[in-house]
């Protein structure tokens, strides 16, 4: 038997566009020769599809796509995720299921029966899960159907579950599992995926072929990296990352082993690479073209305009140059030298006389008040503005250039720096930021080596240093990394060899500007633990504040 894996990126409610693309991959599946071809988790439709799932006109349209693969499936094995309506009065109204669809008829569908309810998921929201478990027989072979998280209790070892779902399957004897994935990215994923694929392999000692998405849903990124393990526990073969990709491979040969290709893992190229594709996706899925972003001349900006680049090519990447009095020469010069070795357009525009007349509109109010955080927010909120003004007149979206460091202790200005359609840093904290710099300049200096070197600043007043305000980020970042992705408490930090009294402080800073990332645009996950989706707090708790 040869199986084909489709690891494709699909459009959350395209419905016409993912059914293209899944029936030229069948014929092209076709004529190489494959018996079956395998496509991801709610691929007719997109994940995660949130409450669209509560249109009825969503799901008829999920039911007309099937239709349609039903009818290409003459020849061929079509494997596909969709949700389904529950014929039941009692319980959620749908499920979320694989078919298997072979010569116009429908052999079998499995719904999905561990619904995740942590970080980004929300499946119980929408899905009731599966209570039977049936094998499906396709020439000659039994084949034990998977849909992504139902993997992930192996043994019942996860204490989430209280099921495990192949462990019911497996009663009937099954040749080789399929399991279609709707698997989201972060840096150290990909090694937990094939962790988790090998314990299911050696505890049934049966091949697996692991389908998963490409691409990105807004917030959310697909890297693929879809699997075809052995029955010894031994890679067969892992597909790219963050590329679609069409394989077939021989049952038998999977069988036997031998072979292992493995993709290498390294974290900042993972990174890298994600973003670019978050970027891209969000543009071309929302027939976005032209972006533009505020260039300090620091590492922030100067990281987002090359990743821009990368996504979007130079011709429809724009920045704005916008020096105060308190700018440094060289800020303005590394600017203006990174524009020109993109390629891109770049427009200079002073806001001294902006933020003078700022000053003396206020002056009536402010007189004999001291200059501080006000006068340094006006700024901000100018370029904000500034900004935005080019975007609507040009029709550009604008990327938001704030680090995951500065976003989580409020270390940025609403409606100033914050603004944007998409963030394109924010789940990258401050010294993950410097060594994307040093991985875009890998193959020749592109950021301007001053912009590594110097001293981060918001150049807001004379002679300011990021180190004015926050704690080094050398030690910064640690910390809110034990924080806010793993999840450790106050005593476990200082008991880690954080001073409590900036433990202290920084839990406070991150706690207290809760209500600005609930403002804050989109934010392209690449952690474990990002802001937005996957992070819900209370605005207005007490806990640690």
């Amino acid at each position: 038997m040869k199986i084909a894996l489709a690891q494709l990126n699909y459009h959350i409610g395209n419905f016409e566009g993912n059914l293209q693309k899944m029936l030229a991959a069948v014929e092209s599946a076709k004529k190489q020769g494959a018996d079956l071809i395998c496509f991801g988790e709610l691929a007719v439709c997109g994940y995660p599809p949130r409450d669209f799932l509560e249109f009825d006109d969503f799901i008829r349209q999920s039911y007309e796509s099937i239709k349609a693969l039903r009818h290409a499936s003459r020849g061929i094995g079509i494997v596909v995720g969709a949700p389904t309506r529950n014929p039941f009065l009692e319980g959620k109204d749908l499920y979320n299921s694989a078919y298997f669809l072979y010569e116009g008829q429908t052999l079998g569908v499995q719904h999905k029966t561990l619904l995740p309810t942590y970080d980004i998921f929300d499946e119980y929201r929408y899905f009731e899960p599966a209570t039977e478990f049936h094998a499906v027989e396709f020439k000659g072979k039994k084949i034990a159907l998977s849909i992504c998280e139902d993997i992930w209790n192996v043994g019942n070892e996860n204490p989430l579950y209280t099921i495990c779902p192949l462990d019911e399957m497996m009663t009937e004897q099954p040749d080789l599992i399929l399991n279609i994935s709707a698997s989201p990215f972060n840096y150290a994923h990909a090694s937990l995926r094939i962790h988790t694929v090998r314990a299911n392999v050696e505890r049934y000692k049966i091949p697996m072929f692991y389908v998963n998405h490409v691409g990105a849903q807004t917030d959310i990124i697909f890297d693929g990296g879809s699997i075809v393990m052995s029955p010894d526990g031994q890679v067969f073969d892992e597909m790219s990352y963050f590329e679609e990709e069409l394989k077939i491979y021989d049952l038998g040969e999977v069988i036997g082993g031998g072979r292992t290709n493995e993709q290498a893992k390294d974290k900042i190229k993972l990174i890298h690479d994600a973003l670019v594709i978050g970027i891209r996706d969000y543009f071309q899925k929302l027939n976005f073209k032209k972006a533009i972003l505020g260039l300090s001349g620091g590492i922030d900006s100067a990281v987002t305009a090359v990743l821009a680049v990368r996504a979007l090519g130079k011709k429809n990447v724009r920045v704005l140059l916008m020096p105060s009095q308190f700018s440094s020469r060289h800020s303005v010069d590394d600017a203006r030298q990174l524009a020109e070795n993109l390629g891109i357009q770049y427009d200079l525009i002073a806001i001294q006389p902006v933020f003078g007349a700022f000053e003396t509109a206020l002056l009536p109010h402010f007189e004999g008040q001291p200059f501080n955080v006000t006068e340094e927010n006006i700024q901000a909120r100018i370029r904000g503005v500034l900004l935005m003004a080019m975007s609507n007149k040009f029709g550009h979206i604008l990327l938001n250039t704030t680090n995951k460091s500065e976003m989580a202790v409020g270390y940025g200005t609403l409606y100033g720096d914050m603004c944007g359609g998409i963030s394109v840093l924010g789940d990258v904290y401050k010294t993950e930021v410097y060594e994307l710099a040093k991985y875009l300049n890998r193959d020749g200096e592109v950021i301007p080596q001053n912009s590594i070197a110097k001293p981060p600043s918001a150049e807001l007043r004379p002679g300011q240093k990021d180190t004015d305000s926050l704690p080094p980020y050398e030690t910064l970042d640690p910390l809110l990394y034990q924080y806010i992705e793993c999840h450790q408490g106050p005593r476990e930090l200082v008991e880690m060899g954080f001073d409590e009294a900036l433990v202290k402080r920084v839990l406070r800073m991150v706690n207290i500007n809760e209500f600005k990332r609930e403002q804050a645009a989109p934010v392209l996950r690449v952690s474990s633990k990002g802001f937005g989706m996957g992070r819900r707090m209370p605005i207005v708790g007490k806990y640690l504040s």
